[in-house]
């Protein structure tokens, strides 16, 4: 991975690789780019995720590798998805992915603007926090 503040050079399906095998967030990520205008990270899904919204950012994620249902806007909406496929949604769009079907789940996400790790509001609260639902692998 080589980057600074005007290009950048990432091998993503080593930063996936580098992930470990469980975590005790739902979610792990690594931060490519992160500016004001727009941050790119890669994740991984660990377990499934309760659906939740992000206040002020449109999400775009790319699959890069496992298997899994996600739905957007409604539960009836629900769709499986694989590597090569892309979601998109907008800030205050609900989404959810229900099931992993194979693992390792990792998307490329690409958030306008910035997504603060913070920006998660579940639909129902009992299913998280925002401490909950993500971590940056480097923490």
């Amino acid at each position: 991975m080589t980057a600074n503040k005007t290009w950048g050079r990432f091998h993503l399906h080593q930063i996936a690789a580098a992930f470990p095998d469980a975590a005790e967030t739902l979610l792990l990520d690594t931060y490519l780019t992160d500016e004001p205008s727009a941050s790119s990270r890669v994740f991984r899904v660990y377990r499934p995720t309760p659906p939740h919204y992000h206040v002020h950012s449109d999400e775009y994620l790319y699959v890069l590798s496992g298997k899994g249902t996600f739905w957007i806007g409604d539960a009836a909406n629900c769709g499986a998805f694989a590597p090569g496929d892309f979601l998109t949604f907008k800030r205050g769009t609900v989404h959810a992915l229900p099931s992993i079907l194979e693992e390792p789940v990792v998307f490329l996400a690409i958030d306008a603007p910035r997504r603060d790790p913070k920006d998660i509001i579940f639909v129902s609260p009992q299913d998280g926090t925002p401490e909950t639902f993500i971590r940056s692998r480097s923490e």
